[in-house]
């Protein structure tokens, strides 16, 4: 995919901000919960791995919590001052979905302080997008694009 400056391949950056304070606030319950009812904070996990995995697939903006900040939010915020590109997005999500896949099986398996530490590390790569607008797997993206076979 090649990476161009056309509206379709940016996202306004608060979309992304708001979904990572979802994310951020599912993580913590997940983690809470964990500390009592592993098995129901597995399925809370599982529900949090199919939004990264629909991030992935999709895209920011059709992800469920891009389309609620699409519909809801951004109407009421104005236009975007600044974009970014929507693949390193994409694959912030696929990495957020690798640690929250191995955190439900862990949790769901009984294997917790495993699913605990695989749902703390996507935690803290949402609460570093959330608060600070830090985006690890952006940031890893490029890193892993050069590792692709270039296509003329």
């Amino acid at each position: 995919m090649s990476l161009t400056n056309s509206s379709a391949a940016q996202v306004d950056v608060r979309g992304p901000r708001f979904a990572a304070w979802i994310t951020t606030a599912v993580l913590v319950a997940v983690l809470v919960i964990a500390s009592f009812a592993p098995p129901v904070a597995g399925i809370l996990l599982a529900a949090q791995t199919v939004v990264f995995a629909l991030g992935a697939a999709l895209g920011p903006r059709r992800s469920p919590y891009g389309a609620l900040f699409a519909t809801v939010v951004a109407p009421r915020v104005g236009p975007p001052s600044e974009t970014e590109p929507t693949p390193p997005l994409r694959f912030a999500q696929g990495v957020g979905f690798a640690f929250a896949l191995i955190g439900t099986v862990a949790l769901l398996t009984g294997a917790v302080t495993l699913g605990i530490v695989a749902a703390g590390f996507a935690l803290f790569a949402a609460l570093l997008n959330a608060a600070f607008g830090v985006c690890l797997g952006c940031r890893i993206y490029p890193l892993i694009a050069r590792l692709r076979p270039q296509t003329t």
